[in-house]
């Protein structure tokens, strides 16, 4: 009896928060979108500096991240709009109560119509205020979703991870036991539920589904997914926001085309005609989701009696130079994610200096720098800045006349062979003070 009363009052208890939830929802939305519209700019920089330093991990979190921001201040604003019109249709009943057809006078054709079609104004009323919670809890349910998703993702690129000979079967085997697992869990989710309904199928399902359960912590949101999923209009409305994310994703991705000739893509590399930002220090200073492309000079009007040559080490730079030099392959590829501690100490020694001279003479045999056809000799050091890692060098240019001249950067074919390839070509004006 008492563990009943207790049951009761918990029950009463949750309905007057549910009355009073109303108010929570507008203060958590209006807070939520702030800081949301604030969050986009770094969590875009940080997608570029993950897509210059060719991280893949880090840039399929940080493109789902970035896709479930502009998720939720969409969900968000549209909380804050359907909770606005609800207040105000509340305003609107206490003063002129309900809806009299009779008083508007129409004909008998349009009155049953609207009576039918438009109902009562306290039906729109509940129908207003069930959307609204809805709209709330789908919103931070996302937020779950979209983590599992990555999770998912995590997963699938690691089996791209490089393994020995021996373990590539059973390896492939077992991506594609996950990829198939992953591929009915993504069905079932989208016909909600489905997989779960027959008696075969589900039995067939149902290990995958419980290894994705854990895997993706679902267990932590279950309870309110099948809360909205055994209600009516809580499957309409999560179906049919699905077009609306799609139209989130096209609305945030829109660009504007300004010439028939010149396009954002055309303009990424520099070459004779084209002098790309991502060339010249300054530019890439003053703009921090600019990032160096093949390499870089200091600036597109040089003063100074020499060139700066900025060349980024990445992992299309160090396989070069890996099938350029054999011996500098590693017994094991140490790229990827790593732990660092606040604490570390330099122990490389010997060793450590003898594979840097290693590494960059053969960046200085690979690769070759000519200005307007000359070719310049270089020598080469490693530097760090910022985030990243480069190849710098000077090249003395005080000879030089006032003018244009193009800086090219080429590449050896083979190791032996005196033949070159062309990698960037970037303009540049000379002149001496």
């Amino acid at each position: 009896m008492e563990e009943n009363q207790k049951t009761n009052a918990f029950k009463k208890l949750l309905e007057r928060l549910q009355e009073d939830s109303w108010q929570l929802e507008l203060l958590i939305s209006g807070f939520a979108i702030f800081g949301l519209f604030y969050a986009l700019e770094p969590i875009r920089h940080k997608l570029y500096v993950a897509s210059f330093d060719q991280n893949q991990a880090f840039v399929n979190l940080f493109v789902i991240v970035y896709f479930a921001l502009q998720v939720l201040i969409f969900n968000l604003l549209l909380h804050v709009v359907s909770r606005g019109l609800w207040i105000g249709s509340l305003g609107l009943r206490y003063v002129f109560g309900e809806i009299d057809y009779d008083q508007l006078k129409y004909s008998e054709l349009f009155t049953n119509y609207l009576k039918k079609k438009v109902g009562s104004f306290d039906d729109y009323i509940a129908k207003l205020e069930n959307f609204c919670s809805i709209i709330f809890a789908v919103s931070f349910l996302l937020v779950f979703y979209i983590f599992s998703f990555f999770i998912v993702v995590f997963l699938l690129n690691a089996f791209n991870a490089s393994i020995p000979d021996w373990a590539l079967i059973p390896i492939r085997i077992l991506f594609g036991i996950v990829a198939f697992g992953a591929i009915l869990v993504v069905i079932d989710f989208f016909t909600q539920g489905s997989l779960k309904k027959g008696k075969r199928i589900s039995k067939i399902y149902f290990p995958f589904y419980w290894f994705y359960s854990l895997l993706t912590l679902s267990f932590l949101y279950r309870p309110l997914i099948y809360n909205l999923l055994d209600n009516k209009l809580g499957r309409r409305v999560s179906f049919v926001l699905i077009p609306f994310y799609v139209l989130v994703y096209v609305v945030f991705n829109l660009n504007y085309q300004k010439s028939n000739f010149i396009t954002l893509n055309s303009t990424q590399a520099s070459n004779k005609n084209i002098s790309s930002g991502r060339n010249y220090a300054d530019v890439i200073d003053k703009d921090e989701d600019i990032f160096i492309g093949d390499f870089s000079i200091q600036s597109q009007v040089i003063t100074e009696p020499f060139l700066k040559i900025s060349v980024p080490i990445n992992s299309r730079i160090e396989d070069s130079l890996i099938a350029f030099n054999p011996r500098l392959k590693p017994k094991k590829d140490k790229r990827g994610l790593y732990f660092k501690s606040q604490v570390t100490i330099n122990n490389f020694g010997e060793d450590q200096d003898h594979l840097n001279e290693e590494y960059i003479k053969s960046f200085e045999e690979k690769y070759r720098f000519k200005i307007d056809g000359k070719t310049y000799e270089n020598e080469f050091v490693i530097t760090n800045f910022g985030t990243g890692f480069y190849f710098e060098s000077y090249i003395g240019i005080k000879d030089l006349r006032d003018g244009k001249y193009l800086i090219e950067m080429q590449s050896r074919k083979s190791k032996g062979k005196d033949s070159y390839v062309s990698v960037l070509k970037v303009p540049f004006w000379y002149y001496g003070e």
